[in-house]
C-alpha cells in the first residue's frame, strides 16, 4: 500500500515539470531504413574514395577521407551541430527550393589552399573568411568533389547540382527550413598530419524517393514465388549409380583388392538419378567427348 502526502505530491509534480516532451511525427520519421542506410553508405564511402584521392592530387600530399557515419537531422539539429565559424559550400539543385551542403573547416581549406600554392600547410590557420584568390581555389576543389558526389550517388541524385556560394557562419547559412529533413554524411580528412571533420548534407526529399526505388519492399504475397526462383539457383549434388543392395558387415570387413560385391541391379536396367537420397529419374550410360555421361531416359515425378 502507497501512502499520499503532500511532500510526495509536489516531488512528483516537480519531476513532471522537469521532463520535456517532444512531439514525434510518424509521418516524417527522422532515422533511415537499414537498407536504406546502406545503400548510403555504400555511396558516401565511393565519395569518400575518390574525394580523397583528388586531394591528393591537387595538394600534392597524401590525403585520405573517410565517411564515418550517416543519420537523419533536421536542418535546425545539423545546423546546430556545427562550429559557429566554418566554410559552408551550398549546392544549388534543380528543382528544389532547399540547398545541399559540403561543410569542413576553414582553418583546414587555408591549409590545402597554402600546400596548392607551394607551401608545406603545416602553420596553424585561423578560423577566417577567404580571399578572393583562395575563394577561387576552394571552388575549383569543390568543384572536382561535386563531380566526385555526381558519381557516386549515381541514381540517387536525379537532378543538376552546381556550385552556389561560400556562408561561413553555420547559424545564419539557410540551406533548408529549420524543420526540413535531412541526410547527413560525416566525414574525417586526413591531409599530410592536418585532421579536420567535414560533413555532407543533401535534402531528405531529394534522396528518399530514389531509395525506395533502389531498395524495394515486397509483399508476403510475392515470398513463395521469391522463394522458388532463389530455390532454382541452388547448387545441389546429384548422384548417378546402380540400385542400392545389402551386404554383411563381415563381407565389407573383408574385402580385398580384385574381390567382386554382387548387386541386384539387372544388367538391363537404367542407372537411377537421385537427389539428397530421392530418386528423381533414370538415366542409361554414355559418352560426351572423352568423359563419360548418363543420358537420361525417364523422370519420375514426386507426387508427395
Amino acid at each position: 500500500m502507497v501512502y499520499v502526502t503532500p511532500q510526495n505530491t509536489t516531488r512528483s509534480l516537480r519531476g513532471a515539470a522537469a521532463r520535456t516532451v517532444e512531439v514525434y511525427d510518424f509521418r516524417r520519421p527522422t532515422t533511415l531504413a537499414r537498407e536504406h542506410s546502406r545503400a548510403l553508405e555504400v555511396a558516401f564511402e565511393t565519395f569518400a574514395r575518390q574525394w580523397g584521392t583528388q586531394l591528393t592530387a591537387k595538394v600534392r600530399v597524401k590525403s585520405q577521407v573517410t565517411s564515418e557515419q550517416v543519420m537523419m537531422q533536421t536542418y535546425d539539429e545539423y545546423a546546430a551541430s556545427l562550429p559557429a565559424t566554418t566554410a559552408m559550400v551550398m549546392l544549388k539543385l534543380e528543382g528544389f527550393d532547399s540547398s545541399a551542403v559540403v561543410q569542413f573547416p576553414t582553418s583546414s581549406a587555408l591549409s590545402w589552399v597554402a600546400r596548392m600554392l607551394g607551401g608545406n600547410g603545416s602553420l596553424p590557420a585561423p578560423d577566417r573568411k577567404f580571399t578572393q584568390l583562395e575563394q577561387a581555389l576552394v571552388k575549383r576543389l569543390m568543384e572536382d568533389a561535386l563531380e566526385d558526389l555526381r558519381y557516386s550517388l549515381g541514381p540517387l541524385l536525379p537532378t543538376a547540382v552546381s556550385l552556389n556560394s561560400i556562408h561561413y557562419n553555420s547559424q545564419f547559412a539557410q540551406a533548408a527550413a529549420p524543420n526540413d529533413l535531412m541526410v547527413v554524411s560525416q566525414f574525417a580528412i586526413l591531409v599530410g598530419e592536418n585532421r579536420a571533420t567535414a560533413t555532407v548534407a543533401l535534402p531528405a526529399e531529394l534522396l528518399m524517393p530514389q531509395l525506395g526505388a533502389a531498395n524495394p519492399t515486397t509483399s508476403l504475397e510475392e515470398a513463395p514465388g521469391l522463394l522458388r526462383r532463389q530455390m532454382s539457383s541452388v547448387p545441389v549434388d546429384v548422384s548417378i549409380g546402380l540400385v542400392p543392395s545389402a551386404v554383411r558387415p563381415e563381407a565389407i570387413l573383408n574385402l580385398t583388392v580384385g574381390d567382386l560385391v554382387r548387386t541386384k541391379h539387372p544388367s538391363q536396367r537404367p542407372l537411377e538419378v537421385t537427389v539428397a537420397g530421392q530418386r528423381i529419374a533414370q538415366a542409361a550410360l554414355g559418352k560426351n567427348g572423352p568423359r563419360l555421361a548418363a543420358r537420361i531416359t525417364d523422370i519420375e515425378e514426386n507426387r508427395a
